[in-house]
C-alpha cells in the first residue's frame, strides 16, 4: 500500500497493489479505480489509466473506477420506484443524468476494510436521499487475484429503503498498448443488444443482433467500425457467473470476462482518440423507465451482489 495523492478536497488517497500468479494489479481507494494491470513478459498496461490523481477528478472520472448507485443514462433525469417519480441531477446534454452525476461512487474515497497481497476489501456508505437516490446504502468491492492470471470483482450492496441500484466497473482496456484499439477482435455471448438515440439512451427495443452488431462469433473491430456505445442484451436476470465476452489483442493476448449480470455496455472511447474499449458489465441502462427491461430495483433489507471475472491468457 502506497500514498498515491490528496484529491481537491483535502482527502488521501491510497494505492493498493495485489500480486497473484502472471497478474498484477493496482487499486485505488479513489473511487475504487482498477488503476493498472500488468501480466508477466507484456510491456504494457492492458487498462488505460493514470498516475495522476487529478487526472480521475477530471478528464479520466469513469477510467476503471466503479460507477454507482446506478451507471449510465436515466432519461429526463428521472426514475419511477413504486408509487413516486425520482428525480436526481442533470449532468448530460442538459436533460439526463449520467454514472448517478455528482453523487457517484466513482468520485469518493473508499475505506480500506481489509487488505493482503492477493486480495482487498473497499467499502463505502452512502447517505440517504443523496442526488435523488433513496435509503443509506452500505456498498463493498472486493477484488481477488488468482493464479495464473485472473482478477475477480465482487460489489456488494445492501439498503435500509427501496432504491435503485446498477453497479459497474468502467475500466478502458487496450491489450495491445497501442494508440487505439484498431486490430482487436471481440466476441459476445448476445442474440440481442440495444439501440440508442442519438443521446445515447436506449430506445426501448431489444433488437436481434446482426451485422455489424452480431459478435456472436469472433471479430475485428476498429474505430466507427462500428460505433459502439450500445448494450448487449446477456439474460433477462442475473445468472451464476458464466463466460460472455472474448477481447482479443493483435499479440493473440486473450481477455476472458464472465459476468453475474445481464447486460454488458461497450464503448468505443471516442471522447479520447479510441484508445481502449470500456467494458461495462451491468444491468440494462435505463431499465426504470423502460418497460420490459429487466429491473434495477433493490428493495429495503436485501442484498445485491455483481460478480465480474477477468481471465487472461497470453500469445501462445
Amino acid at each position: 500500500m502506497a500514498h498515491f495523492g490528496t484529491t481537491n478536497k483535502g482527502e488521501a488517497v491510497e494505492k493498493i497493489t495485489l500480486s497473484a500468479g502472471d497478474l498484477t494489479v493496482a487499486v485505488l481507494t479513489w473511487g475504487a479505480v482498477l488503476q493498472s494491470v500488468r501480466l508477466a513478459q507484456i510491456p504494457h498496461d492492458l487498462t488505460l489509466g493514470s498516475e495522476t490523481l487529478a487526472d480521475y477528478e477530471g478528464p479520466l472520472r469513469y477510467h476503471g473506477s466503479i460507477i454507482a448507485p446506478v451507471v449510465n443514462r436515466l432519461s429526463n433525469a428521472q426514475a419511477p420506484l413504486g408509487d413516486k417519480t425520482l428525480g436526481f441531477q442533470v449532468n448530460f446534454n442538459g436533460q439526463h443524468t449520467l454514472h448517478s452525476g455528482d453523487a457517484g461512487t466513482h468520485l469518493k474515497v473508499w475505506r480500506i476494510a481489509h487488505a493482503s497481497e492477493t486480495e482487498c476489501l473497499l467499502a463505502l456508505t452512502l447517505p440517504d436521499g443523496e442526488g435523488g437516490f433513496p435509503g443509506t446504502r452500505s456498498i463493498t468491492a472486493l477484488f481477488q487475484l488468482a493464479a495464473p492470471a485472473s482478477l475477480r470483482l465482487t460489489i456488494t450492496t445492501t439498503t435500509d429503503a427501496d432504491t435503485l441500484l446498477n453497479a459497474t466497473n468502467h475500466s478502458y482496456w487496450n491489450l495491445d498498448g497501442s494508440a487505439d484499439f484498431s486490430g482487436h477482435s471481440l466476441q459476445i455471448a448476445a442474440d440481442h443488444y440495444l439501440p440508442a438515440t442519438a443521446e445515447f439512451i436506449p430506445t426501448g427495443e431489444i433488437r436481434p443482433v446482426s451485422d455489424m452488431f452480431d459478435f456472436r462469433k469472433p471479430k475485428p473491430i476498429a474505430p466507427q467500425s462500428p460505433d459502439l456505445d450500445n448494450c448487449f442484451c446477456l439474460s433477462q436476470s442475473q445468472q451464476p457467473l458464466r463466460d460472455v465476452l472474448t477481447l482479443t489483442g493483435q499479440s493473440n493476448l486473450k481477455m476472458t470476462v464472465a459476468t453475474t449480470e445481464p447486460g454488458i455496455q461497450i464503448y468505443d472511447c471516442r471522447h479520447d482518440h479510441y484508445k481502449g474499449l470500456a467494458i461495462e458489465a451491468q444491468g440494462w441502462p435505463d431499465a426504470p423507465n423502460k418497460p420490459g427491461f429487466p429491473p434495477i430495483t433493490l428493495a429495503k433489507g436485501e442484498t445485491l451482489t455483481q460478480i465480474t471475472e477477468w481471465r487472461f491468457t497470453p500469445p501462445a
